[in-house]
């Protein structure tokens, strides 16, 4: 993961954020909390409680829920769900288990719900 530093965002909901040297991130929708790179995604292709989510590799600013067994379109998963250590919104879920094998790449994964985040680029135009 990258380099992070404190720093202060005037043009942001939340008093500080944390700085990912430019990379491109998804933030919570809520409080514009730092929760994942872009460069973690492993899949766009997957479904969460509030329609389309993404498969992260890791995620950050999160705190977890219980863990639970849950019946998801997959087959039955360990899974806790995940909130933004800023606002406290829940964000997606950590896969603990899988019982299907074929199901098992999930585990240690996150899912992020696609309606809870913002993609930002942070670009910079040349002038």
């Amino acid at each position: 993961m990258a380099q992070s530093s404190l720093s202060p965002s005037p043009d942001t909901k939340s008093q500080v954020t944390l700085a990912y040297d430019n990379q491109p991130v998804y933030i919570c929708s809520k409080c514009s909390a730092i929760i994942a790179l872009q460069d973690e995604t492993v899949s766009k292709a997957f479904s969460g409680r509030d329609g389309r989510g993404y498969l992260m590799h890791s995620a950050t600013n999160i705190k977890f829920g219980r863990r639970e067994d849950r019946a998801l379109l997959t087959g039955v998963h360990t899974v806790a769900d995940v909130f933004c250590l800023g606002c406290n919104e829940r964000v997606g879920w950590f896969y603990h288990k899988a019982a299907d094998y074929s199901q098992k790449y999930k585990e240690g994964k996150y899912l992020l719900e696609r309606e809870r985040l913002v993609k930002e680029n942070n670009w910079s135009l040349d002038e």
